[in-house]
């Protein structure tokens, strides 16, 4: 009787993924999506939040472009008065990387607030401009915004994000209401909402 090689046989052989190696294996098969914009200088980690805060926001045409597209979202909202008790290890994981590296209770309030994560796609190159608006319950029918701008480069997934932390969320309260843009040459190609956006 022959005997077949391993690589021959029923299962095919397990990848076995370690270390720093594993690691980066595990994200190129992933295909996690670019964040924009990029850190400016290897070696130094971008901050938790790289948008701008609008002091004013102004009221943009809507010129729906199928070029552009939202695709997932992520919302989180870490803050333990309000956290329901849960098994959930995607919860707990969530709220264990957020809370991550805050020691004292001083710290860990600085991290309380929403999180917004967006993906979105572009088949044409352009300079977008990312734009979440939102209201605060605290603050009744005041729209608040926040911008990223980056360049969309074709076939890409590009990962966007917000905050509405620290002080912003403990004196003005929670998002109620909230709405994301795509924005080029100051018309709305794209834009994805929450149910209760008016």
């Amino acid at each position: 009787m022959t005997r077949r090689p391993p690589h021959l046989g029923l299962r095919p052989p397990a990848i076995r993924l370690t270390g720093l190696s594993g690691l980066i294996g595990l994200l190129a098969l992933s295909g996690l999506a670019a964040p924009c914009p990029l850190p400016a200088a290897p070696g130094i980690l971008p901050p938790r939040s790289t948008s701008t805060h609008l002091l004013e926001v102004d009221l943009l045409p809507l010129a729906l472009d199928d070029d552009f597209a939202f695709g997932k979202k992520k919302l989180f909202l870490f803050d333990p008065a309000s956290a329901v008790s849960t098994r959930d290890k995607m919860v707990a994981g969530e709220r264990a990387y957020h809370g991550f590296g805050a020691v004292s209770q001083a710290e860990r309030k600085t991290r309380y607030g929403h999180y917004f994560t967006f993906w979105w796609t572009a088949t044409r190159p352009a300079d977008i401009t990312v734009r979440l608006e939102y209201r605060q319950e605290k603050l009744g029918s005041f729209v608040q915004a926040k911008e990223i701008r980056c360049a969309a480069i074709p076939g890409k997934k590009v990962k966007s994000e917000f905050n509405i932390i620290g002080d912003e969320y403990l004196d003005d309260g929670k998002v109620v209401a909230w709405r994301a843009l795509l924005i080029e040459n100051n018309r709305i190609v794209a834009l994805t909402q929450s149910a209760l956006w008016q």
